[in-house]
């Protein structure tokens, strides 16, 4: 069923891509209800198509849904980091990375990522200047080019001078994700990780290139402080906070060990880059389509960040004038409930539980379809299918019949920790190119919305950007 829909293409107008990424999910909850039990061989599942449910799980704090095992070649791309260590090592790894996503922090890293972005919106211009026809006009294939500037960002915020070496494991770890997601999209065979197939020969040599990478970025910054005459710290990145906390943790089983560290680079880079990137992507798609917000936006854009219009639209927007962006992050919420990165969240019950009513024995895993959930029109209104960033005028929490609807970050203590940087950088590059740019989706554009881990366009996303006057 998903093999068949996978070659189908939407309307640009329908933002409704379950048919696309979880038909199956659809079908069975049309004819079973919103929770119903499916087998995977042997291993039994359970669909919670009901948000109360779901909540419920998300919301634990006693470690009886844990994350589940992703398995090797998700591991490999990932590494086994906060997005899937559970009980005591959660806590530990969370200790130990949280400091370095406190919004004072973040705040701090706003002029970089301006500064990646504006090195993208500058060549953007240029191409746009030498337009042959004088319609200062081009094409462009958005989706790569954010991808390359995310990379770009999350190597400078997250290995400051070392981000040569961290673009290296951002081709790393792309060739990797299809390895990935070719993984999934299997049956899983207990042991099959360790078959020489060709598949996992060039995963272990990638996950190798990657550890080996990251290993010598880490050794470098420890041997920069320890040389350092004065007491300067590891440095105001990623790395330099988590390094920092490291150490201040007082070593034993408090401290994360070197391992450990490397597995956290290898989520906050992954996670850091590719989400980001689509979440742009889409919002690009989203404004591309819809004229009027995007002149809200820019209105909003020039008024908070440009001095309503009259100031400098070429200096780079700041931590405190992101926040003021009201009208962009209604949008930049509407975009992650209607093309969210992630359409499943998977947590596993560790010990026999009763859930809404279910009896839920242990082992069972538990499925949550956030792209179905986010559709529902018992909780977001009959207009779930549309584009309507002004449900969230009244905040994240205000915006649906459920407090928490929006699950595109989590919920309760697994939540992202990394998206207040997400949506820094979003608004950060939004901001940018609203100011110099007018844009629309290409004729070129095909709507085929594909899950390669994370929600992206089959084909790419071609925009047609226009120059505007300064």
């Amino acid at each position: 069923m998903r093999a068949a829909a996978s070659g189908g293409v939407l309307d640009r107008r329908c933002h409704d891509v379950v048919p696309r990424v979880l038909p199956h999910y659809r079908a069975w909850m049309s004819r079973y209800g919103k929770v119903f039990v499916s087998w995977t061989g042997p291993f039994p599942a359970l669909c919670v198509g009901d948000y109360a449910m779901a909540k419920e799980i998300l919301a634990d704090r006693t470690g009886l849904y844990a994350k589940p095992d992703p398995g090797a070649s998700i591991l490999a791309l990932f590494g086994n980091g906060l997005a899937f260590v559970n009980g005591d090592d959660w806590a530990r790894h969370r200790r130990v990375v949280h400091p370095a996503f406190a919004m004072d922090k973040l705040k701090m890293m706003a002029k970089t990522m301006a500064e990646c972005a504006r090195k993208v919106i500058q060549a953007w211009e240029a191409r746009a200047a030498a337009a042959a026809d004088g319609e200062r006009m081009v094409q462009v294939e958005v989706g790569e080019q954010f991808h390359e500037l995310t990379a770009d960002v999350i190597s400078h915020t997250a290995f400051g001078s070392s981000y040569r070496q961290g673009k290296e494991v951002f081709v790393a770890q792309r060739e990797l994700q299809y390895i990935a997601m070719s993984a999934l999209n299997s049956v899983r065979i207990p042991g099959s990780q360790y078959i020489p197939t060709k598949a996992n020969i060039r995963r272990r040599q990638l996950a190798k290139k990657v550890r080996g990478t990251l290993m010598a970025i880490i050794r470098e910054r420890q041997a920069t402080a320890a040389a350092a005459k004065e007491d300067r710290g590891y440095g105001n990145d990623l790395l330099g906070l988590m390094l920092e906390a490291n150490a201040a943790a007082g070593g034993g089983e408090k401290s994360m060990t070197m391992d450990e560290i490397v597995d956290e680079c290898k989520t906050f880079f992954f996670a850091g880059h590719d989400t980001t990137s689509h979440l742009l992507t889409w919002a690009m798609f989203l404004l591309g389509t819809h004229p009027e917000w995007q002149q809200r936006l820019r209105e909003e854009v020039l008024r908070e960040c440009c001095g309503g219009g009259g100031g400098d639209t070429e200096a780079l927007p700041n931590g405190d004038a992101l926040n003021k962006l009201k009208l962009m992050t209604m949008v930049l919420y509407e975009t992650l409930r209607l093309y969210g990165p992630v359409s499943m969240l998977v947590r596993t019950a560790t010990a026999d539980a009763e859930l809404g009513g279910v009896r839920v024995p242990k082992g069972t895993m538990t499925m949550m379809p956030v792209a179905i959930l986010h559709r529902d029109a018992d909780v977001w209104g009959a207009d779930a299918g549309e584009f309507d960033p002004l449900r969230f005028r009244g905040g994240v929490n205000k915006a649906a019949a459920h407090a928490g609807a929006l699950l595109a970050f989590s919920l309760g203590q697994r939540s992202c920790i990394g998206q207040d940087f997400a949506m820094m950088e979003a608004k950060t590059t939004l901001a940018m190119i609203l100011r110099r740019f007018a844009f629309e989706v290409s004729p070129e554009y095909v709507h085929a919305p594909l899950d390669l881990l994370t929600l992206q366009p089959k084909c790419g996303l071609p925009m047609v950007l226009k120059l505007l006057d300064q």
